[in-house]
């Protein structure tokens, strides 16, 4: 039984095939290692930027667009930034869940950018409450039901009641009672640990403003709006990480 020997349209074919399959096998490999290396370039630099304005280190998430296509155009759909101890004025130790959204970025951060909107939630515990408000207060317990914190201050041998309210945009602190063995505390240590507190509820990023407060048994709770906010610019001893 003889076989015949293939032709030669079968052989290019097959010669086609071979070459076809090379280069899908290239392509994808340049496609995989473009889209890592440029996720490391564009997360690298927008965490930078954004660790600057919230004071500490932070977890950075992009939405499904990949990353080669945002390292040319500049454009992320969204971006999530998450952080355990950020730092907004004075306060120590609060939790933030940050969701930022049409966000366009120049030269991959270094010339600046813009953000369409952001959203976050933050939380603050009663030890990070206790901690930023210093040696005076001893001790921080918050009710969900009353919606007060309780500050025990000057060794626990007096208590402050005070209650986080939304007003004109920004959160204020009020006092709901202060007494010491059943008298008045002294204003002036009122007033301190008050505008510590205030100032603490205060300092946001990118013009976001807060939407609700309310207090928790685990400490304070607050939700964030932003709308358009300018990102800075990468400063030279920040660019570095955006090349």
């Amino acid at each position: 039984m003889s076989t015949k020997p293939p032709s030669t349209l079968t052989i290019n074919r097959r010669a086609l095939l071979i070459a076809l399959t090379v280069v899908s096998i290239l392509l994808a490999t340049v496609l995989v290692g473009g889209e890592a290396y440029a996720r490391h370039i564009v997360s690298r630099c927008v965490s930078t930027q954004f660790e600057k304005e919230m004071g500490s280190k932070i977890d950075v998430s992009f939405g499904a667009k990949p990353m080669l296509i945002t390292w040319l155009d500049g454009k992320l759909s969204s971006i999530r930034v998450d952080s355990d101890d950020t730092k907004f004025g004075p306060a120590v130790g609060m939790v933030v869940h940050s969701k930022f959204n049409d966000v366009e970025v120049i030269d991959n951060g270094r010339g600046g950018g813009v953000i369409g909107s952001s959203s976050a939630d933050v939380t603050w515990s009663n030890d990070g409450i206790r901690q930023t408000l210093g040696g005076l207060v001893r001790d921080v317990k918050s009710s969900a039901a009353s919606n007060m914190l309780t500050l025990d201050v000057l060794g626990g041998l007096a208590q402050l009641q005070v209650q986080p309210v939304i007003k004109n945009g920004v959160i204020e602190v009020e006092t709901m009672s202060a007494q010491l063995l059943g008298l008045g505390l002294p204003t002036d240590l009122v007033q301190g640990i008050v505008e510590v507190f205030s100032k603490s509820l205060q300092n946001y990023p990118y013009g976001m403003q807060p939407t609700e407060v309310k207090v928790t048994d685990a400490g304070i709770a607050v939700k964030l709006k932003g709308g358009r906010a300018e990102l800075p610019a990468a400063t030279d001893g920040t660019d570095a990480t955006c090349s």
